[in-house]
């Protein structure tokens, strides 16, 4: 497969800046893969395409407020700086990504808080954009990650072309959301209210979780036209032994498996075997799925739209179908779905 082939033109209007009233009250469409049937419900109504003992796996990955921004010493510029991860929490280390990265250099001190009460020294150049600091604190690590983060920013995508705002705190994240470390929300996960939740509890549609802390990596351009060229940035990923015995039961006893996002996808293809088990994993994966590709366990997938050229829609293809998942794409479009994390959501069965 081909960059190119996954060009399409996407309105900007289409763009969702903002959720849904609701959580569970987004447009979804249902796409039959083996027909390439198409229906257009609301996303409450997901649940109708399951049975009981079907089981669901979410990513429980908590977004953190990644987004600071400071100025330089002496000159005062405004610099903007992106929390990727901690690399060191005894020295309060941290990888980042620094905006304008041109101004700033290794020694350089950036200030941060409306009191300027917290330092960081630039003490590493990794990337063109990349940079590491040491935030200078003298007290607990503790009182050091509430100030850090009461200072940060909720990290809602760029191309919602605005700042994030008193809502994006808890709308930008799953309400199931409890391990730190995603700058990136799982997006599939966001339409899950606790009302939609307790009606898979009644139904008996089973559900567990595994984690994977989305990164900035499915985001980033890709600058290479033969997509075996393109390599991922690797993400931390954890899978118990309980959610394997879940998920491999219920495989065993013929019922679906719906992954909810293509975070959840990339995880359990990282560790499935040849007998479509998962087997239990802590590490990082760097898997980089696009078409055409085979998957062993789940046959079910909720995503949302995702934007042209993204590795996000390249997941969705591979499991979908390409023609299939594009031609679904284009009628989206023209039924004015709305694209991106906060906009409305697919769901591709059988």
């Amino acid at each position: 497969m081909k960059l190119s082939q996954f060009k399409f033109h996407l309105p900007d209007e289409l763009i969702a800046k903002y959720p849904a009233p609701h959580r569970d009250e987004a447009r979804l469409m249902v796409l039959h893969r083996k027909s390439g049937a198409m229906e257009h419900k609301v996303f409450k109504e997901v649940l109708d395409y399951f049975q009981p003992g079907d089981f669901f796996i979410f990513n429980d990955t908590k977004v953190f407020p990644a987004r600071l921004f400071g100025n330089k010493e002496k000159t005062g510029a405004k610099i903007e700086v992106f929390l990727l991860r901690e690399l060191n929490p005894d020295q309060h280390l941290w990888d980042v990504l620094v905006n304008p990265a041109r101004k700033i250099r290794i020694g350089n001190k950036l200030y941060f808080g409306e009191n300027e009460e917290l330092v960081a020294e630039v003490i590493d150049n990794t990337t063109s954009r990349g940079r590491t600091l040491r935030f200078l604190y003298d007290g607990p690590y503790e009182e050091f990650k509430k100030q850090l983060f009461a200072i940060g920013e909720t990290p809602i995508p760029e191309y919602m072309e605005r700042s994030a705002e008193p809502e994006d705190v808890e709308r930008y994240q799953n309400i199931f959301a409890r391990n730190e470390g995603a700058v990136v929300a799982p997006a599939a996960g966001l339409h899950f209210s606790r009302e939609l939740m307790k009606r898979m509890e009644i139904r008996d549609i089973k559900f567990g979780f595994l984690t994977l802390h989305n990164g900035l990596g499915a985001y980033r351009m890709i600058d290479v036209e033969d997509l075996t060229k393109h390599k991922m940035e690797s993400e931390q990923m954890i899978i118990s032994e309980e959610l394997c015995r879940q998920v491999n039961n219920a495989k065993d006893e013929g019922h679906n498996i719906c992954a909810v996002g293509t975070s959840v996808l990339r995880a359990v293809e990282t560790t499935v075997s040849t007998d479509g088990h998962i087997k239990p994993r802590e590490g990082w994966t760097n898997k980089f799925i696009f078409p055409p590709y085979e998957f062993t366990l789940t046959n079910s997938l909720i995503t949302n739209f995702h934007l042209p050229f993204s590795t996000l829609l390249m997941m969705a293809t591979a499991f979908g179908g390409y023609e299939v998942v594009m031609a679904a794409y284009e009628e989206a479009v023209k039924e004015k779905y709305r694209f991106g994390a906060y906009g409305d959501a697919m769901l591709i069965i059988d």
